[in-house]
């Protein structure tokens, strides 16, 4: 794989998405993550799974840069992938901690609120959130009941229309993050609970991590092709798409 690590301790994983510096989510990088908790799910030697990042960065939410070069097929294949790959770590049955290693907007919370429990590194400078609205891309059903389901109703509400990042004691405090730590200690910490997981008994974890999510789930649309389609439609909106073509280029002069 190209885009992630994937360290297995004595009864549990911990997968580095390793995606350049700031783990800019791509096709790749999807099927990366699909195949892997996958092949972890299977494996009964796994009994949890740890998603961490680099230094500064969790994931700095989907390459729009790449995507833009992305023509219609391939746009329609990789939000397929996407809300797959969302609805399948929303289902994963075994115990699943975020580390965060810092930035986590957009694409990167899609990832995290997955999980069970969310570590976060401390610093005004890190941010996290659903701030879709804000950079053009539909938001989905799906996605809106994960961010409830941690924040409750009224905050995710106002917080997803605002398309707003919060700073993780703005996370903290509305029951989006568990916790805050140095940088040097997220994963750290992500082991200590994971191996609080490994001592109960892995049959009754699993079931009531399931009973516990059976409402959540109940509303949510499990067939991934119907859960981004508005997405992969409104992304080729002349506006938008020249909404993107400008920040694009305007991301791409600041690399030079």
């Amino acid at each position: 794989m190209n885009t992630l690590e994937v360290t297995y301790k004595e009864t549990y994983a911990v997968v580095k998405m390793n995606r350049g510096k700031v783990n800019a989510i791509n096709f790749e990088m999807v099927q990366d993550l699909r195949d892997t908790f996958y092949k972890l799910g299977e494996n009964p030697e796994i009994k949890g799974v740890i998603l961490t990042g680099q230094p500064h960065y969790f994931s700095a939410g989907l390459d729009l840069i790449e995507l833009f070069q992305y023509d219609k097929p391939q746009m329609k294949d990789f939000f397929v992938s996407f809300g797959a790959l969302y609805l399948e770590l929303v289902q994963f049955k075994k115990p699943f901690i975020s580390a965060i290693t810092g930035h986590s907007p957009a694409g990167g919370c899609v990832l995290a609120v997955t999980s069970d429990n969310r570590y976060m590194a401390d610093g005004e400078q890190y941010v996290i959130g659903l701030n879709e609205v804000a950079v053009n891309i539909q938001i989905s059903q799906n996605l809106t009941e994960v961010y409830a389901f941690w924040m409750g109703n009224g905050l995710a509400s106002r917080y997803i229309l605002e398309g707003r990042l919060l700073s993780g004691k703005e996370a903290l405090a509305a029951g989006l993050v568990d916790e805050l730590l140095p940088l040097e200690k997220v994963l750290e910490r992500a082991e200590q609970q994971m191996q609080k997981y490994m001592m109960a008994d892995q049959e009754i974890l699993i079931n009531t991590k399931s009973k516990i999510r059976k409402h959540l789930l109940d509303k949510l649309d499990l067939k991934a092709e119907n859960s981004l389609r508005e997405a992969n439609e409104l992304w080729w909106k002349p506006e938008i798409r020249a909404k993107m073509k400008a920040y694009v280029e305007s991301f791409s002069t600041k690399k030079k």
